[in-house]
């Protein structure tokens, strides 16, 4: 199960995944997020992932990192932070995390809330080298 959430308060953008959970819901929700139009350009993502299992292998990685390629062309700056607990589930990410680096976003695995939220928090467009040039 997947339940996302624009949190207007906090400006993140907040999903929890349950369940076993395949590769091609995951990309489901990616293009969710490349279509949206009314979230910011500069999106904090907060997904909370401690209760979800990848039923999917490593190999199907590079096909979510490449739809996450396809939705930083839509924003100016996507910013990720995944809350984990499980062995398998955090190894996924970290292999997901190297296979997107690029100089549109940002990735960064945490085992508590508070933590990524934190982290979050301490970014903002100006201080993530974002490709707009402001005048």
């Amino acid at each position: 199960m997947v339940s996302a959430k624009f949190n207007h308060r906090t400006a993140i953008l907040e999903s929890k995944f349950e369940g076993k959970l395949t590769v091609n819901e995951l990309i489901e929700c990616s293009i969710t997020i490349k279509e949206n139009e009314s979230y910011p350009r500069f999106l904090k993502k907060l997904v909370d992932f401690k209760k979800a299992i990848a039923n999917f292998s490593s190999n199907d990685l590079s096909l979510l990192a490449e739809e996450h390629h396809k939705i930083v062309e839509n924003y100016d700056f996507i910013l990720t932070a995944v809350i984990l607990d499980t062995p398998k589930e955090t190894a996924y990410a970290m292999l997901f995390q190297n296979l997107t680096k690029n100089n549109k976003s940002k990735f960064q695995l945490f085992s508590t809330r508070e933590a990524a939220i934190n982290w979050l928090n301490n970014y903002t467009e100006l201080n993530c080298n974002t490709s707009k040039i402001y005048t």
